[in-house]
């Protein structure tokens, strides 16, 4: 017969994590259509380069709000010439409560999921911009946030690693 007293282990109760975004807001915008100011013939194909930077920092208006900023410069440029068509930088930021994350776990929650929430608001931008812009819409290809932030680790890395050796 088994015993059913209250002296058995109980499992450990994990936190129920919980994220809500608060706010979504462009922080900064800028749009140059470099090709409006020069004559220019109406075949140019675009070579079209994109830099994405991500950064996080806890508000200080509520305990567990951090702020998400995806941070992308687009710059493209004629293929045949390499002359500059337009150059687009947005920041685009996300206003996150989150509870229930371990603090080993928060840093990449931070720079990995929050940015994955805000990554479809940002492409819309984008492609209003572009179009609005006189080009062609761009619609950017969905980014790996994982492979983001591992690079940006590896390149700390290294960088700590190049700064505590002797010269």
């Amino acid at each position: 017969m088994a015993e059913t007293g209250t002296d058995a282990p109980q499992p450990e109760q994990q936190p129920q994590v919980r994220m809500n975004i608060l706010s979504q807001y462009i922080k900064d915008l800028s749009f140059e259509n470099i090709l409006a100011r020069k004559p220019a013939d109406g075949n140019v194909q675009p070579d079209v380069k994109i830099q994405v930077g991500l950064d996080a920092n806890r508000r200080a208006s509520g305990e567990n709000h951090y702020e998400v900023v995806i941070k992308a410069k687009v710059t493209s440029n004629a293929k045949d010439t390499d002359q500059p068509l337009f150059l687009l930088e947005v920041e685009y930021a996300g206003v996150f409560l989150i509870d229930g994350i371990p603090q080993e776990q928060l840093h990449p929650f931070l720079m990995i999921e929050c940015p994955r929430m805000l990554f479809p608001f940002l492409r819309r931008i984008v492609s209003d911009v572009t179009r609005d812009g006189g080009f062609p819409p761009l619609n950017l290809d969905t980014i790996d946030f994982v492979q983001l932030y591992r690079q940006e680790i590896q390149r700390r890395a290294q960088e700590q690693q190049a700064a505590a050796q002797p010269n």
